[in-house]
């Protein structure tokens, strides 16, 4: 029975680590990962591909339902996402990218075509799933359910950073002016807002490393007597 197929869910903003925080969790526990913000994003990026409107919602919600989207996971490494076929982790990360994702994720008849898709990620033995309303929407039932959070001057710097390691110049106070107006839009949408469930586990990633964060998500998950997948 799905129901019965353990999850633990990561949610948050952009910028905290949960995406590397994660993924750290599935391999640690040799579960099955689903990357939420990917499926969103990859939708977006559909959209740029086929030139298609954001207004038009009947043809979001028809690319919504026929995205051929894969997931694979490599340890120490960034989940591979793949569109029709192809690796697109690089274009899925760009601004445009993020920013076409935040909008249409606000659209209902949008996230009702991805929800079943997304539901479809809980198989056995367990599954970590990194989003935005993974335990507040999409697994309710989570066992555990973590938010990862952080000041946006902290994840600006991040993403700054991530940025120029690519090679790719971006202005920080533009960074942190964009992190802010996506908060708002994304905690003051009338579906799915951004805001922690009430059992959530919140973490403030600010002043800790993904490593401490990793030890204190084990650790949470280690006192509910939830064990790792020896068969793996």
């Amino acid at each position: 029975m799905i129901a019965a197929i353990p999850v633990i869910t990561v949610d948050g903003p952009s910028g905290v680590g949960k995406g590397t925080t994660a993924s750290l969790l599935s391999n640690h526990l040799g579960w099955h990962l689903l990357d939420s913000g990917a499926i969103y994003r990859s939708l977006a990026l559909k959209v740029l591909k086929t030139d298609s409107e954001i207004s038009d919602v009947i043809k979001l919600v028809e690319l919504a339902e026929r995205l051929d989207l894969n997931f694979k996971s490599v340890i120490g490494e960034p989940t591979l996402v793949y569109l029709d076929g192809e690796c697109v982790n690089q274009e899925l990360r760009t601004e445009s990218c993020g920013s076409i994702a935040s909008i249409i994720a606000s659209i209902p008849e949008v996230r009702a075509a991805l929800l079943q898709r997304q539901i479809q990620f809980r198989q056995a033995p367990g599954l970590v799933a990194d989003g935005r309303d993974m335990g507040t929407v999409v697994f309710t039932d989570a066992q555990i359910k973590f938010y990862l959070t952080a000041s946006p001057q902290e994840r600006a710097k991040r993403r700054h950073k991530q940025l120029k390691n690519k090679g790719i110049d971006a202005n920080i106070r533009a960074l942190e002016k964009e992190i802010g107006a996506r908060d708002a839009r994304d905690s003051n949408r009338k579906v799915s807002p951004l805001v922690p469930a009430d059992d959530a586990i919140i973490i403030d990633t600010s002043d800790l490393s993904i490593d401490e964060v990793f030890r204190f998500c084990i650790d949470i998950i280690g006192k509910a007597g939830i064990k790792a997948n020896l068969n793996r």
